[in-house]
């Protein structure tokens, strides 16, 4: 079992970059998959980035070129650095934790542990 803790997010303007951490419990957070998903208000949760165990990463079209995912399994802690942030990228940002060491997926129901998530909100 692992326990996930966000932090870094807050108000930024246009353009801004914020960098979201999330760190984790456990000594086994190297052997799992683990996702950075996003919940804009009225809208489903969808993944933004990914990282395999392996370190092989996805980012969802509507943040590539803008955000990069990473993991430091020393540290326990897995990033998500935003760059060239837009009022579209406001929402609430959890990183969750897949406990399936294979091929990284992009549905939510297939992670198993959340972390509480962090507001992010980019004015105009």
């Amino acid at each position: 079992q692992v326990q996930l803790v966000e932090s870094g997010g807050g108000l930024v303007q246009t353009g801004g970059s914020l960098r979201l951490s999330c760190a984790a419990s456990g000594r086994t957070f190297g052997t799992y998959n683990m996702g950075w998903f996003r919940q804009a208000p009225g809208k489903e949760r969808e993944l933004v980035a990914g990282i395999s165990s392996g370190g092989s990463t996805y980012h969802a079209d509507s943040v590539k070129g803008r955000f990069t995912i990473s993991r430091d399994n020393a540290k326990n802690t897995l990033y998500l650095q935003m760059n060239s942030l837009k009022p579209e990228d406001t929402a609430i940002y959890y990183c969750a934790a897949d406990n399936w060491a294979g091929v990284l997926r992009t549905q939510s129901r297939s992670y198993d542990y959340w972390g509480q998530g962090t507001q992010v909100t980019v004015s105009s």
